[in-house]
């Protein structure tokens, strides 16, 4: 995945059994078993039912807003600090990158994590749709300058160099893959009207088929923003990115080019609101 420019230019419930029929295994007949009464069976289900009223209501820190709010959304004593966390979900639309974010410190990660998301998306290989894209993010006094350098980052031989066409089309039976899925954000600095923000991130990148010569690889990156409260929302006044953090890989065995190319047809990417 190209790197991004700076623009300084458990099951609850009772088991279910299965009765064998006689005979079964040469062992001849299957002793019956006595079965519980109703009430005993519905005194059981009773205790597991507040058992896992109990889980939930731990695991959410004891908020029982019913606003759509996260359950993590106002910090607590009893708030899981690895839990998701963020205000209640925007409504506004800007070229198809959620808008709208609340000038707080959560509202101004949410909107990094939405822009790493686009900013790393299929979207910035064509040039009429990145020019979209940089022009709902980026401040009015940076955007000429953040199109300027993208432009010459994704020129027409990085295109040919990862396969692609002048237009950002992959050939003929092939799948072009380019996907950020944010794994964590965290605020570097924040003084009211402006915002540093880091995107931890992970990516998918390639070209998925059967005959494809660049497969689509997995890696991990930080994309980190500086932004500035424009009159109603967060915009992108400089952005950057570096590798990882990145983990020590599983032992998952490696997919097909096939069935990825399946899998990005048909599991969608996402629009992220956090």
């Amino acid at each position: 995945m190209p790197t991004h420019p700076s623009s300084d230019t458990g099951q609850d419930g009772p088991p279910t059994r299965t009765r064998m029929p006689e005979g079964h295994g040469g062992h001849g007949a299957a002793p019956r078993r006595t079965k519980p009464s109703r009430a005993l069976v519905t005194v059981l289900g009773v205790v597991v039912l507040l058992v896992a009223v109990i889980v939930l209501a731990n695991r959410g820190g004891g908020n029982t807003a019913s606003d759509g709010a996260s359950s993590g959304g106002t910090k607590g004593t009893n708030a899981n600090p690895t839990a998701p966390t963020g205000d209640k979900p925007v409504t506004g639309n800007n070229a198809g990158i959620a808008s709208g974010f609340a000038k707080s410190e959560q509202g101004a990660q949410s909107a990094a994590a939405n822009y790493a998301v686009a900013l790393g998306g299929d979207g910035m290989f064509n040039t009429d749709r990145r020019h979209a894209i940089i022009d709902a993010i980026a401040d009015r006094s940076t955007v000429g300058t953040m199109q300027a350098g993208f432009d010459v980052q994704y020129s027409q031989d990085f295109l040919a160099s990862v396969g692609l066409s002048a237009t950002g089309t992959a050939p003929k039976g092939l799948t072009f893959v380019a996907r950020s899925i944010p794994a964590g954000t965290k605020i570097d600095r924040f003084s009211g009207d402006a915002a540093d923000v880091s995107v931890w991130c992970t990516g998918m990148f390639g070209l998925a088929g059967n005959t494809s010569t660049k497969p689509v690889t997995n890696n991990w990156f930080t994309v980190t923003f500086k932004l500035k409260w424009s009159g109603s929302d967060w915009k992108v006044l400089e952005s950057g990115q570096k590798s990882g953090p990145t983990p020590v890989s599983g032992d998952n065995p490696v997919s097909g080019a096939g069935e990825i190319a399946d899998a990005v047809k048909g599991f969608g990417g996402f629009t992220y609101a956090r």
